[in-house]
C-alpha cells in the first residue's frame, strides 16, 4: 500500500511541477478593493490545494484516530472478559444452595436397565419416570 501512495504523490508533484514551468506568470489577486497581491500562478494553485487537502486530511486523521481509540477499548474488554471467564470457578465446583446438581453420566448410567425386554431395545422398561424406581 505504501508503493501506491508513494506512486500517486510523485504523479502529483510531477503534475504541479509540469504546470508550474508551462505557467510561470505573474497574477494580481484582489483580495479587498484596495488590497492587491501579486503572486505566480503556480503558487496560488498550491496554495489553494493545500486549503482543500489540509483540513480533509485532519478530518481523516481524527476519524482513524477515534475509530483506533474504540477499537482498542474494545479488544481491551474482550481480553479482560475472556481472562475473567477463565478464572472464575466452573457451575460444577460451586453449587448455589437450593439447586439441584445434575447427575454425572456414570450415575445415570448406573439407574438404567441395560437387559432389553425380550430383545427389543425400544419398549419401555417399566420405570416410573418421575421417580427413577422400578414400578413393579
Amino acid at each position: 500500500m505504501q508503493i501506491v501512495r508513494t506512486i500517486a504523490w510523485v504523479l502529483i508533484l510531477f503534475a504541479i511541477l509540469a504546470f508550474s514551468f508551462f505557467n510561470w506568470e505573474p497574477v494580481e489577486v484582489t483580495l479587498w478593493d484596495n488590497l492587491v497581491l501579486e503572486t505566480k500562478v503556480p503558487a496560488l494553485v498550491i496554495v489553494a490545494f493545500l486549503l482543500g487537502l489540509v483540513p480533509m486530511w485532519l478530518y481523516h486523521r481524527s476519524v482513524k484516530w477515534s475509530l483506533q481509540r474504540r477499537i482498542r477499548s474494545l479488544e481491551n474488554s474482550i481480553k479482560s472478559n475472556a481472562l475473567s471467564r477463565r478464572h472464575e470457578p466452573h457451575q460444577e465446583d460451586e453449587s448455589a444452595p437450593g439447586s439441584a446438581a445434575a447427575p454425572s453420566p456414570a450415575a445415570a448410567s448406573k439407574n438404567v436397565d441395560s437387559t432389553p425386554a425380550s430383545g427389543d431395545t425400544l419398549t419401555p422398561t417399566g420405570r416410573d419416570p418421575a421417580s427413577g424406581n422400578p414400578s413393579e
